[in-house]
Order: structure tokens, then C-alpha cells, then sequence
């Protein structure tokens, strides 16, 4: 196991390292390429060409891209300085650069607005995780009943409808709708360490909505490996053993089928946590996501960058707790 999870995080740091050359090549090299300077962004309004020049020397700009490559790369490890004349920024690490529009560290503004997508994230994928997956299992147990044709209707519409939708008819009912039903006005994201209650209140219709969506989609898959799951041999086995039919479920049926949805639930949070656009867009909260979507449009390249190589790593790191999970979850795999 070991050996295994040393190769793992070995695999990752190649990963990372290819993604984030091709990822600062894109931000920076391609611009050049169609004739727009980076530096120019920086500059501000109207810049003389001396202006841009300083600019463009004080951020590196005007090296090789290998150089600029490894000035970044540098800076994420040991920090970097940003000079100009007499004048002296310094980027403690990890250094992903600094924003062009607020001139502050790209990693400030991430860490910022981390607690709003970890609070998404965490709020949501337990409820969607319970939920969904114990539906499933009822409905591959009850197959063909009303519950499993009532449970796989409501997840067909909990995959169709995004959450942009959903979670407008929920601030319309519970936010802005008649008093008697009116139990969650003016959402906003409040820190867990401000205030617990407050916390957990305002981010309960932002978790079921985003569960909805997913959850639906966690109770379709349980229930077709489940159903798969059941007629394998070793399900026959232990009910000939005598084993009692909870026992068969659970630790046998549903052990082996937690494989995919092991899968998926990785990723899931991974990009989650990543980003969370459409669910911060809907509710009003400044997350990644949105800081992500803010930063495209007013063509912040460091902080697009820096959040593109954030995600990217927590994507690769749950695909490695995944492949370690997997041992214990589904006795049929082994790392020898």
C-alpha cells in the first residue's frame, strides 16, 4: 500500500507539473502570440509604451517563456519579488502572481473566498451522498415498486433541472415568498467560526438544491450497480451460506457497488471545491467560482491562472484518495 501511494503522489506531481506548463502557456505565451501584452493589463488606463515596458520588465514578462516558467514555479515553493526601481513587492509562498486589477496576491484572494465553496461542498455532498445512495439501494431492492418508479422519476428530474433553476424556485418559495413559508430571508454566507447557527442557516437551500442536482444522479447509479451487484455469484454464495439477508446487502452487495460511486464522489468534490460558479451565481455568494468567472471578464490572467492550477489540484488529489479508498471498500481490490 505504501509503495502504491508513493507511486500515486509521484503520478500527481508529473500531473500537476504538465498542467500547470500547458496552463501558464495558454495565460501567457498565447496573448503574446495575437499580439496582446499581458503588461498592458497591468499598466492601467492609456499607458505610455515606458509605462508598459517597466511593467512588462517588473512582472518577467520580458524573458523567455522557460524563464517566466520557472520564475512562477519558483515562487509557489520559495515566494518571489516583484521589482521595480526602488519599489519592491514581495509575493510570500506560495506565490501564484499578482492580480492585474487589485494588484494583491492571487493566493490572498483564493484563500479568501475558499470557506465559501468548503462550506458548499462539505454541506452538500453529505446530504447528496446519504440520500442519494440510500435511494438507490431501496429502489434496486423494491425493483419495479411504486417507490423505485416514484424515486427514479424524481432523479430524472433532478438530473435535468440545473441549479440555477431549483435554486431559484427555492429562494422564491423560502425566501421571498408568503410569510407562513418564508423560513430563510436574506441568505448570505456567514464563516463557521462567526457563527455555527447562522452558518448551517443560510447555507441549507444552497445544500439541498445543489444535493438535488446530485443526488439524483448518485441514486440512478447505486441503483443500476446494485442491481448488477445482486446477481453476481458471490451474492448467491453468501445467501447459500445462510447468511442473514442484511448482512448480504450491506457488507456484500453494497460494499461491491460503492466502487463507482467512490469514483464519482471524488471527482465530485474535487470540482467542486474547485469551482462553484452556477450555485455561488444563484445565491449570491463570492466564491472561487466566482472570483474565476469576475477574473475572466475583466481579463485578470494571474488570478485565472491561479484558480485553474487551484482546482486542477484538488481534482488530482481526490483522484488519489479515490485509488486509496478503493482497498477498503471493495475487497476485490488489491495494490500488490
Amino acid at each position: 500500500m505504501i509503495r502504491f501511494i508513493i507511486r500515486r503522489l509521484i503520478g500527481a506531481v508529473f500531473v500537476l507539473l504538465v498542467i500547470s506548463v500547458v496552463t501558464y502557456w495558454l495565460f501567457y505565451a498565447v496573448p503574446s502570440l495575437l499580439h496582446s501584452d499581458p503588461a498592458v493589463l497591468y499598466a492601467g488606463r492609456s499607458p505610455s509604451p515606458a509605462t508598459i515596458a517597466a511593467v512588462s520588465h517588473k512582472l518577467g514578462l520580458d524573458q523567455p517563456f522557460w524563464s517566466q516558467y520557472w520564475h512562477f514555479l519558483k515562487g509557489i515553493f520559495a515566494g518571489r519579488s516583484y521589482v521595480s526601481g526602488t519599489s519592491v513587492d514581495t509575493c510570500h509562498a506560495p506565490c501564484l502572481g499578482f492580480s492585474f486589477i487589485n494588484n494583491e496576491p492571487v493566493w490572498g484572494e483564493i484563500t479568501s473566498d475558499l470557506p465559501v465553496d468548503l462550506s458548499l461542498a462539505v454541506g452538500a455532498a453529505a446530504i447528496w451522498l446519504v440520500a442519494g445512495v440510500s435511494t438507490g439501494v431501496l429502489s434496486a431492492l423494491r425493483r419495479g415498486s411504486i417507490f423505485d418508479r416514484g424515486a427514479m422519476g424524481i432523479a430524472l428530474a433532478g438530473v435535468s433541472l440545473p441549479i440555477y433553476f431549483t435554486g431559484l424556485i427555492g429562494l422564491a418559495i423560502f425566501s421571498f415568498g408568503p410569510h407562513w413559508i418564508a423560513w430563510l430571508p436574506n441568505i448570505h454566507f456567514v464563516g463557521f467560526t462567526q457563527n455555527p447557527l447562522s452558518w448551517a442557516r443560510n447555507l441549507i437551500l444552497p445544500w439541498i438544491c445543489l444535493a438535488f442536482l446530485y443526488a439524483a444522479l448518485y441514486a440512478r447509479l447505486t441503483r443500476s450497480t446494485m442491481l448488477e451487484t445482486m446477481s453476481d455469484d458471490f451474492i448467491r454464495t453468501a445467501r447459500a451460506k445462510g447468511l442473514p439477508e442484511r448482512r448480504v446487502i450491506f457488507r456484500h452487495g453494497l460494499r461491491a457497488a460503492l466502487t463507482p460511486i467512490v469514483t464519482i464522489f471524488g471527482l465530485d468534490i474535487g470540482l467542486l471545491v474547485g469551482s462553484a460558479v452556477l450555485t455561488e451565481q444563484t445565491f449570491g455568494f463570492v466564491g472561487i467560482g466566482k472570483l474565476a468567472l469576475i477574473s475572466i471578464g475583466t481579463r485578470d490572467l494571474p488570478v485565472v491562472l491561479g484558480v485553474t492550477l487551484f482546482a486542477a489540484f484538488f481534482v488530482v488529489v481526490a483522484n488519489i484518495i479515490v485509488d486509496v479508498v478503493y482497498a477498503y471498500v471493495d475487497p476485490r481490490v488489491t495494490y500488490s
